[in-house]
């Protein structure tokens, strides 16, 4: 053996034995990999590598759901129309931009709500807040060129729709999937489905089911039947390209996918197979446009806005966010039959080579005298071309439309005459033109003009008022005291801040500038037998299912006395039924009306205020440049020297109340009058009386009447031709010297021993 092998054994013999499992020769090398073998992965690597990933997905998902909060919805999300109602539930209008009403799940019929899981998400209720493999296919589609595709589940689709916007962003898809895990844990499957449905894009500018039932069906959610359901189900995918109405050349295509959507309904056991296929394809109405605020519709929203933000009912700010479902207490059929009154009483009288005519306005209003409901608002022409609202606006004066609460005052605080006597419809007054008003302590310095500076001498105040003479009601405010009138003017509706209405005697001649609604309120008053409510507009108004609270209607307290308003209605009665009253267009009606005529000064509004049993309404014609906004006088308007109270105002008021009415049986006034109010006055006495009357009466400056509106036969009325305009001074008596107050000096006027003078004569 040689000196290398005896030398290499001790080594070997002191590193022990090898171990048993170690390799023995060429084999205890490792092998080096070589060619391509040398780029594959070890297992360990892939191994590593996937726990790598798994780290790193787990860490991001616990990172985004921690890091990404539920935001607050987006505006365009939450903005809403206010939608407003007639009082029959059918719609008015709608205000806002967007054309969206949100409304509870419990408004939406079950099998609409399923056509809309079968269209877009059938395991919705069962499976989770986001469907990977469905992301993961969907992605695949559209890199593949098989279209834009999306894997959303509902819930996903509501967060876009709620939460975020609509842009195609990767940020985007990764807080809506955060934001969808994140709402599907705290609120419940119905809530998400509910504002899924609320939030949807329809087409035809409808946002949510309930727009889009009224776009394409004109119904209510709750309406919507299986078929039409399934219908709109299917316009969430594409609205354009399935919407029928608008594009004929969609119907091959939407009834495909609606097709799609029953079956997936009969696929999940929510449909019969019987009756799915019983149905037909619902074809959609033609697309209208939006209703917009045209016509009356401007004013009349404007006029609930006012009544619900000025009675404190919801601020404005508030109403004007939106969502509100107003019904009104507009009754569609009385709200046609005023519009319809003024073209054919009026307005198809102007012409446009008559300057005067383009200054002609009317306004009108109509309210329920038991239960003080607006049932007919009358603004202006157009609401996009008369912006100002002539039923409330107060910058006109109400002329003697205001006379009967002189008289409904003197009765309710048992007023006398100048003398001690009791006022009544037959006490005589002196109307002579331009004479002094007398207090206690002489004359108060303030002498009113008739109307054509007439003079009619004695008068009792039935015919002062059939023949509104302003001396008899000027002497009547100053004997019942000017402050007690504005009270009860203000007990019977007209705001106790309306503009000029002032305590002096001139109160009664109509100064104050109330608006035509406020004077329908005090008339309704009177033919509620005195007994007062607020005016109401609204009849109920919610949102979100949650209603607000308005005042209670049945709330009505005694503003006057009912001899006081009874009283007044009946001399009203008169100057509608006797000859030569001026309200005598009224009695066109057909039906037993009460009614009082008014002009302002110069001639710049001209106003009837009338009732029945069952409507009490006021209408006026006002004057004004559209340009400046300045209030002009109607002279020569429509071609007539004037317009008054019992020419335009009444006619129009004679034919809406026939309309308003029509098929109603007529009903009489049921009158409880003031002691002494119902019997006959006496005749003049001849001893201290003043000359004869020779003066006409003032006659209205109104075109022919037109035949009566209804099959009730109005009594035969005075020659209603146009007068002509006075040129000379009155024809009437000198005006009279001022009798001292007190008994007459004689001491008897041969009539009983009664004491009389010509401030007051009364029996």
């Amino acid at each position: 053996m040689s000196d290398e092998h005896s030398q290499q054994r001790p080594r070997d013999r002191a590193a022990g034995p090898p171990p048993a499992w170690a390799p023995r020769g060429e084999a205890a090398r490792p092998r080096k990999r070589t060619g391509w073998r040398r780029l594959l992965p070890t297992w360990r690597m892939v191994l590593g590598a996937f726990v790598l990933v798994v780290l790193l997905v787990a860490g991001g998902l616990i990172a985004g759901y921690t890091l990404v909060n539920i935001p607050a919805a987006n505006k365009a999300a939450t903005a809403e129309s206010n939608v407003f109602l007639y009082a029959d539930g059918s719609q008015l209008a709608r205000d806002g931009e967007v054309n969206r009403e949100s409304v509870p799940l419990s408004r939406i019929p079950r099998n609409v709500q399923h056509a809309v899981l079968a269209a877009e998400d059938r395991d919705f209720y069962s499976e989770s807040a986001v469907n990977p493999e469905a992301m993961v296919r969907a992605a695949w589609n559209t890199v593949t060129g098989k279209g834009k595709q999306s894997g959303s589940t509902i819930t996903q689709q509501y967060v876009k729709n709620y939460y975020l916007g609509q842009e195609q962003t990767i940020s985007r898809k990764v807080k809506e999937f955060f934001i969808a895990i994140k709402l599907d844990r705290e609120s419940s499957k119905d809530d998400i489905l509910e504002g899924y449905l609320n939030t949807s894009y329809f087409g035809r500018n409808a946002y949510g089911i309930q727009a889009a039932s009224q776009a394409y069906y004109g119904k209510d959610s709750d309406k919507i039947d299986t078929a039409q359901g399934a219908y709109l189900a299917t316009l969430l995918n594409a609205p354009s390209a399935y919407d029928v109405g608008a594009h004929p050349e969609n119907k091959p295509r939407a009834m495909a996918r609606w097709n799609y959507v029953l079956d997936g309904m009969v696929k999940k056991g929510w449909l019969g197979a019987a009756e799915r296929a019983s149905l037909k394809f619902p074809a959609p109405g033609k697309s209208r446009p939006r209703l917009g605020m045209s016509g009356q519709r401007g004013y009349l929203v404007e006029a609930v806005k006012d009544y619900l933000t000025n009675n404190k009912i919801i601020d404005e700010q508030t109403l004007a966010a939106g969502g509100y479902r107003i019904t009104t207490t507009i009754d569609r059929k009385k709200q046609d039959a005023f519009v319809q009154a003024v073209k054919s009483e009026l307005m198809d009288e102007l012409s446009d080579s008559r300057k005067v005519d383009s200054y002609v306005r009317a306004g009108g209003a109509s309210v329920e005298p038991r239960t003080g409901k607006v049932v007919a608002l009358y603004g202006g022409i157009d609401y996009t071309k008369q912006y100002v609202n002539n039923a409330t606006r107060r910058d006109y004066q109400v002329g003697s439309t205001f006379k009967p609460f002189v008289f409904t005052s003197a009765v309710q605080h048992g007023s006398t005459t100048q003398s001690g006597r009791p006022i009544t419809p037959n006490t005589i007054y002196d109307g002579t033109d331009k004479r002094q008003v007398i207090g206690p302590d002489g004359p108060v310095g303030y002498n009113p003009s008739n109307e054509d500076d007439r003079s009619y001498g004695p008068i009792t105040v039935t015919k002062a008022t059939d023949l509104s003479v302003n001396a008899v009601y000027a002497q009547m405010a100053q004997d019942v005291g000017p402050a007690k009138v504005k009270a009860t003017a203000v007990s019977l509706g007209v705001p106790e801040k309306t503009p000029d209405l002032t305590a002096s005697p001139s109160i009664a001649l109509g100064p104050a500038t109330a608006s035509v609604l406020d004077m329908a309120q005090a008339y309704a008053t009177l033919a509620n037998h005195g007994r007062h409510g607020p005016y109401t507009l609204v009849e109920k108004a919610s949102k979100g299912g949650e209603s607000l609270q308005l005042p209670n209607l049945d709330e009505k307290k005694q503003a006057v006395p009912r001899d006081a308003a009874d009283t007044t209605t009946s001399i009203l009665q008169s100057v509608v039924d006797s000859p030569g009253g001026t309200g005598a267009a009224a009695r066109n009606s057909g039906r037993p009306s009460a009614g009082k005529t008014g002009t302002a000064e110069e001639d710049k509004a001209a106003w009837f205020a009338g009732y029945t049993p069952d409507l009490a309404t006021v209408v006026a014609v006002m004057g004004q440049d559209s340009d400046s906004g300045e209030q002009k006088s109607l002279y020569g308007a429509t071609g007539l020297p004037r317009i008054n109270g019992g020419g335009y105002p009444a006619r129009i008021w004679a034919e809406y109340t026939a309309g308003a009415l029509r098929g109603a049986p007529a009903r009489d006034f049921d009158l409880e009058l003031e002691q002494g109010a119902g019997s006959p006055p006496p005749e003049v006495p001849s001893s201290s009386a003043p000359p004869p009357v020779t003066s006409a009466p003032p006659t209205t400056s109104a075109p022919p009447r037109r035949p009566p509106t209804s099959s009730f036969a109005p009594p035969p009325g005075p020659p209603t031709g146009p007068p002509a305009p006075p040129t000379g001074p009155p024809t009437g008596p000198p005006s009279l010297p001022i009798i001292t107050l007190g008994p007459n000096p004689g001491g008897r006027d041969g009539r009983g021993g009664e004491h009389h003078d010509l401030l007051g004569y009364d029996y």
